[in-house]
C-alpha cells in the first residue's frame, strides 16, 4: 500500500488540465536538469498540485486513523470521526467566517477553533451529568449527538441569513468538501495538527485493543482508562477539526477505510491503525485525482467518496454476513 501510494503521488502530480510527463515531474521535484524546466511547470507543481496532493493524503490518513480509533474506543462499528460533533462544529466556524466576509486564513482558523470548542463542550456536558464519575462513553456519545445537532442547526441558520446571490453559494460549495482552494498556507496550518493527532493515535494503537475490552478487564491491565480515552478523543478530534478547517466536510473515509482494513488484517489495532493510515491516504488521493480529471469541471471530492463508499460498504456487509 505504501508503494501504491507513492506511485499514485507521482502520477497525480502529472495529471490535470495541464499534463506533465512523469520524467519532468521527477526532474522538477529533485532539481535534475533544472535549467531546462519551464517556470510554468514549477508553478503548477509546487504552488498548485503539490499542496493539494499532500493535503488530500493527510486528510485521508487522518480521517481513517480517527475513524479506526473511535470505532475501537466506543466499540461501535458505525462510529466516525464526527461522532462527537467536531465536523459540524468546524463547519459552523467556517460558515460564520464566510458570512462575515473573512479571508481564507481567518475562515480556516475559525473553523479549527469552533471544531475544538465543540469537543470541549461535549466533555463539559458529559461531566455535568455525573461530576464525580467523569464522562463515560455513553454520555460522551449522547452529548456528541446533542452538540452535533445544535451546530448543524447553527450552520442552517447561517445559510438562511446569508446573501443567496453571493455568500450562500460560497458556503454551500465549501461545505461540500474540496481540495481546489488548498494553498501552501492552508497546508501550513493544517499539517502540524493532522500529523500530531495521527501520530498520537498511531503510538496508542496497541492500547486501543485494551479499550475495546470490558472496563474491569481493561483496568486489570494497569491502564488509566479515563486519561487514555480523553487522549484518544482529543487526538482524533484535533485531526478531524484540522481536516475540516482545511478542506471542508468529507464523509465515508473514517467509516469505510477501517472496515476494509479489519477485513484484510483482523481486529488487532496494531495492524489496523497503520493500514488505515496508508489506505486512507491512497483512497483520498485517488478520489481527489479522479475528481479533478474525470470531467472538464471539477467534482467535489465528498460526492465521489459517498458515491464510492456507499456501494463498497454494502459489499463489505455482504461479505462479512452483515457483521462488519
Amino acid at each position: 500500500m505504501a508503494v501504491l501510494t507513492v506511485l499514485c503521488f507521482f502520477l497525480a502530480l502529472g495529471l490535470g488540465a495541464y499534463r506533465i510527463s512523469p520524467e519532468t515531474v521527477f526532474r522538477t521535484l529533485f532539481s535534475i536538469g533544472a535549467e531546462d524546466i519551464r517556470p510554468n511547470i514549477r508553478t503548477t507543481l509546487f504552488h498548485v498540485r503539490l499542496p493539494r496532493i499532500l493535503m488530500s493524503m493527510l486528510a485521508g490518513a487522518g480521517l481513517a486513523a480517527s475513524g479506526a480509533a473511535f470505532q475501537s474506543l466506543f466499540a461501535n462499528p458505525l462510529a466516525t470521526p464526527d461522532t462527537l460533533g467536531v465536523a459540524n462544529g468546524a463547519s459552523f466556524g467556517a460558515a460564520l467566517g464566510l458570512l462575515l466576509g473573512q479571508g481564507a486564513f481567518a475562515v480556516q482558523g475559525m473553523a479549527l477553533l469552533s471544531g475544538l470548542a465543540a469537543v470541549g463542550w461535549v466533555f463539559l456536558i458529559a461531566r455535568s451529568f455525573s461530576p464525580n464519575r467523569g464522562a463515560s462513553l455513553l454520555r460522551l456519545i449522547l452529548s456528541g449527538l446533542v452538540v452535533s445537532s445544535l451546530f448543524s442547526a447553527l450552520v442552517s441558520l447561517v445559510k438562511y441569513v446569508a446573501d443567496p446571490q453571493d455568500t450562500l453559494p460560497v458556503i454551500t460549495f465549501w461545505l461540500m468538501g474540496r481540495f481546489s482552494s488548498v494553498t501552501r498556507r492552508t497546508l501550513l496550518v493544517s499539517l502540524p495538527l493532522i500529523l500530531a493527532g495521527t501520530l498520537v493515535i498511531y503510538c496508542l494503537r496497541f492500547r486501543l485493543n485494551a479499550l475495546s475490552l470490558p472496563e474491569e478487564e481493561a483496568r486489570s491491565l494497569g491502564l488509566n482508562l479515563r486519561r487514555l480515552r480523553v487522549l484518544v478523543v482529543l487526538a482524533a478530534s484535533m485531526t478531524t477539526a484540522a481536516v475540516v478547517a482545511g478542506c471542508g466536510v468529507i464523509g465515508w473515509v473514517g467509516l469505510l477505510i477501517p472496515h476494509i482494513c479489519r477485513l484484510l488484517f483482523g481486529q488487532d489495532n496494531r495492524q489496523v491503525v497503520p493500514a488505515s493510515i496508508l489506505f486512507g491516504a491512497f483512497f483520498m488521493l485517488s478520489a481527489d485525482t479522479l475528481s479533478r480529471t474525470a470531467t472538464t469541471s471539477e467534482i467535489p471530492v465528498s460526492i465521489l467518496t459517498a458515491v464510492i463508499g456507499a456501494p463498497v460498504f454494502m459489499a463489505l456487509m455482504r461479505k462479512a454476513g452483515g457483521d462488519v
